[in-house]
């Protein structure tokens, strides 16, 4: 009997047997690391393994095995008794390791129905500048970057248009799923990838934040089985790019002679000062950084420290950041993993007034920066005709050494970002991911006004005897401003694949704030000269006090829904929607609530039978989308109110009077954007060619401008409403070449163009009020936007039209109606609309080479279509000085044909004849790199380089610069060469090194 139950157990065991036992093993990447989602397969099974890279199978001993995981090589292995260890190496197939982050995730991009652009660690890097963003330009088609090379300046980035003239124009920023303002604190050596979102169907996801555009910013985590050093450092010098030559002081006193029709000036000048060189200096910059990272088994760590320090051109302006940041992944069990980041960025400076660069450029050649009794020189000249202590002013411009002399300013911040996330599994295809960030923001300042002493500098007759005894001695303004934002969101992500069809589905829910941003200033006069005394406790200095301001901003919340749902079948049709539903407490109750959906289409043609067998076709999809964007950042129903309005019974008040006086709009909400693309992506000849083709329209319907109330309404002031709308067109081609000679020699070359057409198509309202803007300080504007400006880009100058000079070499002018008179005989109705700021155009281009350990890139960048104004020649008042090509080259009774009017010291009207073209190409940097032949096992990698940054350009505009971003507002003086920091040529010398 026994025998009996043993041969049936047998015979029920047989099958098993036969169909194998469990394998157990464990599949780690080349640097040992446990890899989680990779698929084994076996005759019989398949299972993919956990997060520690653990799996377990049924398998006969000696079956083979397959292991695959996107972005590595498959893996064929014997299945063995003992448990395994399988490593796996990095695909040479790049198409598939590429990945783009988009928004709560990441995609592949073969996959992407959506207009992205990434932009790897090393092509930021690259370019050694403070701002990633800078570092960008010219590099990613459809996306306009604006830079100044002022120090801690934050360059303007606009993508595919302008679509708002009084909202917030910057992107949205969002760094390691925290949203903020601007990315001045971020290392750009901490950035591992930069994406930016371009389209609707990419940036729905991000809801009433989004019409702007989205750049997504990930910084470095630890990987690895050892720890690993890295120190990077650089030093630099600085010099501007472009000077324009001034007339010398002889050839300034012939032209004022001639203006002032008279020989108030020498012939024969004994000084000759060059203001410029006066004020400015060789600009150095240098940039340390070191960071530390690696992993084990249950942690992955980063840490890293930075610190950059530069001495702008202006003398005396510095600046300088020291930035810290961790980053931490931990391992809580094999399904939950817990990631942390924190970084702190300290900043601190010494402004100097930008207006120095204008009172350089106008104060006259012939005024000494010192008198030789050691006083400032001032614009007075003597009955010689030269610069004197004594005689009568000839302008109103300031001695601008003395300007920055006397300009004594400190600024110092700190900012904090930090967060925590959760990944767990739920069950298999379905995870949980929870994200908490929060964002700390504290700014000081101070400036001290040596009053009494800048007026004695200004007239070395004053003394200090016949200063008003009524009059500040100085005055001290402190300004603190501080903030705190929070952003927390939960999602799930489920992810299936069922045969052909690959699903994903996506949903959660988020709210953020914007906390209450404080300022307040207080500015108080004669306060000791030595600092060390300005804050003394226990002294009343309440009666020194000139000014207190303290003013809370309101707290903005937003609560939001969301979900997307990614469907590809037969690995060639995809479908991507989104949807969002966004409440933001800066509207009223009614018309907080929107919702914002997005669809993309994308059909991989290259995967059809049809060009399946086709050579040299290895990427071929079409891509389009539809969907709305928001913004939120726009001008919002503030009651505004009158008092002093009382009424009076015989000579007293009888009722104090205040009243409101604005009206509100209940439908007051975001602007709203609704746009559609379609995109061409293609991959050829082995990969070697890479490129994009795009096509997109996007309306924003519902502009919101100011309008006046009507004369019934009782009330005075303008209120917002949404009156307009505003249309960008255009196209977008990418190029790329990547060949590889031999195993030393292997090149790219590539490019990108860009083309968009602005608009203000429509105004709803008649009833608006003439936004005027772009001052050039002397009673001039440039810009307007009212009814009349249906048809124009929006930001465009609104000019009157230079028509030459008569026979007298007087400037005239054409009216309206075409006839040609002097400046005084102008009127409002003859100004015309003449361009913009914003170019037609704008393209990039890359190159390089490796050769064995030698490296080489050279990057530029180019606008078409643009004007900028030069408004310093354009402030001109009687006595200051001119530009040397003017002074050579001005009407005479002898020169009749001359290029430029006659002298003249009247105010000129704003004109095109200072309008100019913005075009310009410039190489933005040239990379040259060694990496030494390191043989000592504790370096691993050793690698110097000299970089030249904006080393050559090539402009029409006669003045420093024609990327003029000045305050970011098209309607202030962006576009205007005024108060304006040169574009500076740099070179760099550094050394990397990896232990």
């Amino acid at each position: 009997m026994r025998n009996y139950i043993l041969s049936f157990i047998a015979l029920i065991l047989l099958p098993a047997y036969m169909s194998g036992q469990v394998i157990k093993g464990k599949v780690l990447d080349k640097n040992g690391v446990g890899m989680p989602g990779a698929i084994v397969v076996s005759s019989t099974a398949n299972t993919d393994t956990d997060f520690d890279g653990n799996f377990n199978i049924n398998a006969k001993v000696g079956e083979t095995l397959k292991v695959t995981m996107l972005g590595f090589e498959a893996v064929s292995v014997a299945a063995t008794v003992a448990p395994m260890t399988i490593k796996m190496q990095d695909s040479q197939d790049t198409a598939l390791k590429e990945v783009v982050v988009i928004g709560y995730g990441t995609r592949k991009k073969s996959d992407n129905t959506s207009a992205t652009t990434s932009i790897k660690a090393e092509d930021i890097s690259r370019t050694k500048v403070l701002n990633a963003s800078q570092a960008i330009q010219g590099k990613a088609a459809g996306v306009q970057v604006i830079a100044s090379d002022l120090p801690g300046s934050t360059p303007t980035v606009v993508i595919r248009g302008l679509g708002t003239a009084l909202g917030g124009r910057s992107p949205l920023y969002v760094v390691d799923g925290m949203p903020v303002d601007n990315i001045n604190n971020i290392n750009t050596n901490d950035i591992t990838s930069y994406d930016i979102l371009k389209d609707a169907s990419a940036l729905a996801i991000y809801g009433n934040r989004a019409a702007n555009g989205v750049i997504l910013i990930t910084t470095k985590k630890g990987s690895g089985d050892k720890i690993t050093v890295e120190f990077d450092s650089y030093a630099g010098f600085r010099n501007a790019l472009k000077n324009v030559k001034m007339a010398g002081s002889n050839k300034y006193s012939y032209y004022s002679n001639q203006a002032l029709g008279n020989t108030t000036f020498s012939q024969d000048q004994p000084t000759n000062t060059d203001w410029y060189k006066a004020i400015t200096r060789t600009g150095s910059y240098t940039q340390n950084n070191a960071s530390l990272s690696g992993a084990s088994e249950h942690i992955k760590y980063f840490f890293s420290l930075g610190y950059y320090d530069e001495k702008g051109i202006l003398d005396g302006l510095d600046y300088s950041r020291l930035t810290f940041r961790n980053n931490n992944d931990f391992k809580i069990s094999k399904k939950i993993n817990l990631s942390q980041n924190f970084s702190v960025g300290f900043s601190h400076s010494t402004p100097k007034p930008l207006s120095a660069f204008t009172n350089a450029y106008k104060q006259s050649p012939i005024v000494p920066v010192y008198f030789p009794s050691g006083q400032y020189g001032v614009s007075f000249v003597g009955a010689n005709g030269f610069a004197s202590t004594t005689g009568s002013a000839f302008n109103n411009v300031g001695n601008p050494v003395a300007q920055l002399n006397f300009f004594d300013e400190q600024q110092k911040s700190i900012t904090m970002q930090g967060g925590l996330k959760l990944d767990a599994e739920l069950f298999k295809g379905l995870k949980f991911t929870s994200q908490f960030n929060t964002e700390y923001y504290t700014w000081k300042n101070y400036n001290y006004e040596d009053t009494q002493n800048i007026w004695l500098a200004a007239d070395p007759t004053r003394v200090a005897t016949t200063y008003s005894a009524t009059a500040n001695i100085n005055v001290l303004t402190k300004e603190n401003e501080d903030y705190f934002n929070w952003n927390l969101s939960n999602y799930l992500v489920y992810n299936k694949l069922i045969g052909a069809h690959d699903i994903e589905l996506m949903a959660g829910v988020e709210q953020s704030s914007k906390g209450a941003r404080e300022h307040i200033k207080i500015s108080r006069k004669n306060v000791n000269a030595n600092e060390n005394y300005w804050s003394l406790s226990g002294v009343d200095y309440a009666a020194n006090i000139l000014s207190l301001t303290d003013v809370v901003s309101n707290q903005a919340r937003l609560s939001s829904y969301f979900g997307r749902f990614q469907y590809k079948l037969m690995d060639k049709y995809l479908i991507t929607g989104t949807i969002r539903r966004d409440g933001s407490s800066q509207f009223a109750k009614d018309y907080r609530w929107g919702t914002f959906p997005s669809v993309g289409l994308g059909w991989i043609i290259s995967k059809e039978n049809f060009l399946a067998d086709v050579k040299g076709i290895d990427l071929l999809k079409l891509r389009g989308g539809w969907g709305k964007l928001g913004n939120q950042n726009v001008p919002l129903n503030n009651q505004s109110f009158a008092s002093g309005l009382d009424g009076y019974l015989g000579g007293s008040i009888l009722y104090p009077g205040v009243t409101v006086n604005s009206q509100v709009d209940p439908s007051l909400s975001w602007e709203i954007t609704e746009e559609k693309t379609v995109g061409l992506d293609f991959e050829l000849l082995d990969r070697r060619l890479k490129g994009s083709v795009d096509l997109y329209h996007k309306n924003t319907n519902n502009l919101i401008l100011y309008t006046k109330p009507y004369l019934t309404a009782g009330v005075g002031s303008t209120s917002p409403a949404h009156v307009g709308a505003v249309s960008n067109k255009g196209y977008e081609l990418s190029l790329r070449w990547d060949d590889k000679i031999n195993d030393h020699l292997s090149y790219w070359i590539g490019g990108n163009f860009s083309s968009n057409k602005n608009e203000l198509t429509s105004l709803s309202n008649p009833n608006l009020p003439d936004l005027t803007g772009g001052s050039l300080g002397n009673g001039q504007w440039t810009k307007m936007l009212n009814n009349t400006s249906i048809g124009q880009p929006l930001g465009s100058f609104f000019l009157y039209d230079y028509a030459g000079y008569d026979t007298s070499g007087q400037m005239q002018y054409f009216k309206a109606d075409g006839s040609i008179v002097s400046q005084g005989l102008l009127g409002i109705e003859d100004r015309k609309y003449v361009g913009s700021i914003l170019p037609k155009s704008t393209y990039g281009i890359t190159l390089g080479v490796n050769y064995k350990n030698f490296d080489f890139s050279v990057d530029g960048y180019g606008t078409n279509g643009s004007k900028v104004y030069n408004g310093k020649k354009a402030q001109r008042f009687s006595g200051e000085n001119i530009e040397d090509v003017l002074a050579t080259d001005f009407f005479t009774t002898n020169n009749t044909t001359a290029a430029n009017p006659a002298p003249f010291n009247q105010v000129p009207v704003a004109s095109t004849y200072y309008l100019e073209s913005g075009d310009f190409f410039r190489i933005n940097n040239i990379t040259l790199g060694y990496k030494l032949p390191i043989k000592k096992a504790f370096i691993s990698s050793a690698r110097i380089y000299c970089n030249a940054i904006n080393p050559f350009i090539t402009q029409k505009f006669t003045g420093f610069t024609p990327e003029l971003n000045g305050d970011g507002n098209p309607y202030g003086s962006q576009g205007i060469e005024l108060d304006a920091y040169p574009v500076l040529r740099s070179f760099v010398l550094g050394a990397n090194l990896k232990f």
